[in-house]
Parts: C-alpha cells; structure tokens; sequence
C-alpha cells in the first residue's frame, strides 16, 4: 500500500524465509511507483531499528524505495542454536563458523528481495552490512544494481587480515561494557554503544536516541553469542576484485572502530569503485551526512 505523504512511513513487519530462517523487513513507502529499490544491509548484531530513519527518508527523495531487513541472528529474524564461541574476537579468529557461513547471510539478503518482488536493487551495507554486502554482491551479481559500501572491512578478510583494519583499544572497551540484560540495561548499553561510536565533531543527540531505543528495544547490542555467529561466518567465495557492480566506499575519518585503512583497501581492491572518505564522521552516519550520503548514493546508481 503507498502512503502519498511527503514524510513517508515504515510498513508493517513482514517475513522472508530462507530455509528455516524466518527474516524480518519492513519498507520506507515512498510517494511515487517509479522508485528504484534500494536494500539496506544492517551491521553486526543490532536490529534493522538502528538505520536512521531521516538517512532512509534523504534516499527516498533522490528517487530510491528503500527496504531494510534483520540479518539472522539479530532483532526480529531467527535466532540460531547457542555454539561454543561466545566471544566476537575470538569467533573472527577461528578458522571455521560453527553455525553458518557467509554465504548463508547472503542468500537471506536473496530471499528478502525475493519476498519484496525486487528483481534486483541497489545495495547500502554499512559495518559488518557492508561486508555482506559486497560478498551479496559477489555471489548475486545479476540482481545488485550498485554496491555502496560504510564503514566495512573488506568482505573477503577473515582473521588478522581482518583485524588489521579494527581499532584494538575500541574492541577492547566495546568488549567491557557491563549492562544487565534487562530491557533498561539494553537502553543503556544501545546509549553507550552509539556514544563510543560517535566522533565528537557531531552534536550526540542523546534523546532522540533513547526515545528510538524505549520504542523499539534492542537485545543485540549485548548478545555476544549471536555477534560471535555472525561474525564468525566464514567467506569461501571469490575475492572482491571480481566484484562488477558499480561501487561507492564511504569511511569516516574519525571512525573509532574501523580504520579508514579497511575503506581505502576496498576502493583499491573493487575495480572502478570510487573512495569518498567522510571528514568528522564516526563509525555512523550522523544528520549532518545524510543529504550528501543520499546524494553521492544517486550519482552511483546514475553511472
């Protein structure tokens, strides 16, 4: 159903399956048919919730429908079977994923195209997202339009050639962060992780964010586990450098978690791909980006 409003709404929750795992996804309802459809691909652990919703709407108003979805493993969609690994760091580490592969999240990505009816689309990954995203678009090329890419490891490193990239002292605070596990405590560490993440060169809008956080609570930000699974999914796949898909790299320069490294390795790696590095943006995309992230996201898909 199309809402004919300038501020378009996110649909109802609807359900994609990819073998027995159930995926959530909802839809930003733009005002015209015309829109190209673009796929938000969610970073590591948190809910699809965590997208700004003005950064989806700036989308919108270049001309973009635009989806997200819950990877597995993380807000809505299914949940695996607990594994031995239940820390991050050492799941990036080992050498295999006991629970799935990277493959596996790439094909969710396939089904919720399938249950949106999109043939193809374009891809917005940011954080672990982005890397998933460039293995999508490794793996499915015929049905990725463009490949934009934030904040992201190349999706073809595993294990130190990973790290390399990773801020150690930042890994080190997010793996300190004691919050009860109660819907209070996930509010709390939700306002802790986007503080830790934000560069200061940006206001933090510490209200808007607990107002998000208290109407659609988040358990990922504190379920180890699940962060240990996903990225603990090892990439048997081809390298990046036979990604065809048009290709933007944004990275934050002040991004405290992933160095700007991982952004410019992607850029030189991914044939034709253009690296636009992000002067005083952390590892999100604040207000103050979202009409330019919008803007250079519908140069790309104009190429």
């Amino acid at each position: 159903m199309q809402h004919h409003t300038s501020s378009p709404t996110w649909s109802a929750t609807q359900w994609a399956a990819n073998g027995e795992v159930r995926l959530a996804y909802d839809q930003l309802t733009p005002g015209h048919t015309d829109a190209e459809p673009l796929l938000l691909v969610t970073g590591l652990g948190v809910s699809r919730q965590w997208w700004p919703t003005g950064l989806a709407r700036a989308l919108t108003a270049e001309g973009f429908t635009v989806a997200r979805y819950d990877q597995r493993d993380a807000g809505d969609s299914t949940h695996l079977p607990p594994t031995a690994t239940t820390n991050p760091i050492s799941a990036l580490l080992r050498r295999r994923g006991p629970a799935y592969t990277a493959e596996d999240m790439a094909d969710d990505a396939m089904a919720v195209l399938d249950a949106l009816g999109w043939d193809s689309a374009h891809l917005f990954g940011q954080s672990l997202g982005g890397a998933v995203a460039q293995r999508i678009a490794l793996r499915h090329p015929r049905r990725v339009r463009t490949l934009t890419t934030v904040s992201a490891v190349p999706g073809d490193s595993a294990g130190l050639a990973t790290m390399r990239h990773i801020r150690l002292r930042t890994l080190a605070r997010l793996a300190r962060m004691n919050h009860p596990p109660t819907p209070q405590g996930h509010i709390e560490a939700g306002v802790a992780l986007a503080r830790l993440l934000h560069s200061p060169a940006h206001p933090f809008d510490e209200p808007a964010l607990r107002a998000r956080l208290v109407s659609a609570p988040d358990a990922g930000v504190l379920d180890a586990r699940s962060q240990s699974r996903q990225i603990g999914a090892q990439w048997h796949g081809p390298a990046i450098e036979r990604i065809t898909a048009p290709t933007l790299v944004l990275h934050g320069l002040d991004d405290p978690l992933v160095k700007p490294s991982a952004g410019r390795t992607v850029a030189a790696r991914i044939p034709g791909a253009r690296f636009v590095p992000l002067p005083g943006v952390g590892h999100e995309l604040p207000e103050p980006v979202w009409r330019d992230v919008a803007h250079h996201v519908r140069q790309l898909a104009g190429r």
